[in-house]
């Protein structure tokens, strides 16, 4: 690997043109990209492709599983279940990429002055993610969503922004700590350059590879953080649709015998949850220089 490598870097190409060459030939990360494009698809042209509006209820066709009218059956209250998942993908992915943004935001900048700066400001921020660490994610999104009288998407993606920018403000620091010694660096103070300009010209460049794979697996994360907050109520409100919030009205009926009712929505949760963890899992091996 380290060959072909040195001859690819001999042709002239950017690191970002080798990690293309490298990802193209990477049979999972293929196929995690395609299902999170199918994902992303349905959610852009959800009123294309459902069938019904998402809020429509067919009493007549009460407690009906998959049929010729209903390709995914009905929900405890007779609406759709097939639109209502697709719809509930665009809350899922909004959420899930407010919240990235948001820990992405935040990890980042506490990362990079934590790393650069070092000293009593490293401590501080340091010791800080050490407390948003100590709590279960869903906890500590539990309770920042109960600090607000009003249920929103808003609300939901701070909670679970939040939850994830402490792991990626330390790889952030690794990274600056180990940048900041290396000779480009050490000219750039040399010449008299700004802290603020070493640190966005020169350090966090170098940091894209590691943030772009957590920033990927965080969005997974929030997507099942995002369903279990809309499970317990508190996440997406109805009437608009989530997974999470499917699963939560399933739970008046015998998932045994009305199986379709959670089937579906917990069958979506899995597909964009694996299709996320495996197009991260392919852009750490391609953005790796060492694999």
């Amino acid at each position: 690997m380290t060959e072909n490598l040195a001859a690819e870097n001999s042709k002239g190409r950017s690191p970002w043109a080798l990690a293309w060459a490298r990802f193209r030939k990477h049979r999972t990360g293929r196929a995690g990209a395609c299902l999170v494009a199918m994902v992303i698809l349905a959610a852009l042209l959800a009123p294309l492709i459902a069938r019904h509006p998402y809020d429509e209820q067919f009493r007549a066709h009460f407690n009906e599983g998959p049929s010729a009218r209903h390709w995914l059956g009905v929900d405890p209250i007779s609406r759709d279940v097939f639109s209502r998942i697709v719809y509930g993908a665009r809350a899922s992915l909004q959420v899930a990429l407010a919240a990235t943004a948001v820990s992405v935001a935040l990890g980042v900048a506490a990362g990079a002055l934590a790393g650069y700066m070092g000293g009593w400001t490293d401590e501080v921020l340091m010791r800080i993610a050490d407390a948003f660490s100590a709590f279960p994610g869903i906890l500590l999104a539990i309770a920042i969503t109960a600090a607000f009288d009003q249920r929103s998407l808003a609300v939901v993606f701070v909670a679970l922004g939040l939850v994830g920018w402490a792991s990626l403000a330390r790889i952030v620091r690794s990274r600056t700590l180990s940048l900041r010694e290396e000779d480009f660096v050490q000219a750039a103070v040399a010449l008299g350059f700004g802290r603020a300009r070493i640190v966005f010209r020169h350090i966090l460049p170098n940091c894209l590879g590691p943030v772009i794979v957590t920033a990927t697996l965080l969005m997974a994360g929030n997507i099942l953080g995002e369903a279990g907050l809309s499970f317990l109520g508190i996440g997406v409100q109805p009437p608009q649709p989530s997974w999470g919030g499917m699963l939560a009205d399933a739970r008046s009926r015998d998932l045994a015998a009305f199986w379709w009712m959670a089937t579906f929505p917990g069958g979506a949760i899995a597909v964009t949850v694996l299709g996320f963890n495996l197009l991260g899992d392919a852009l750490r091996d391609v953005l790796d220089p060492r694999e």
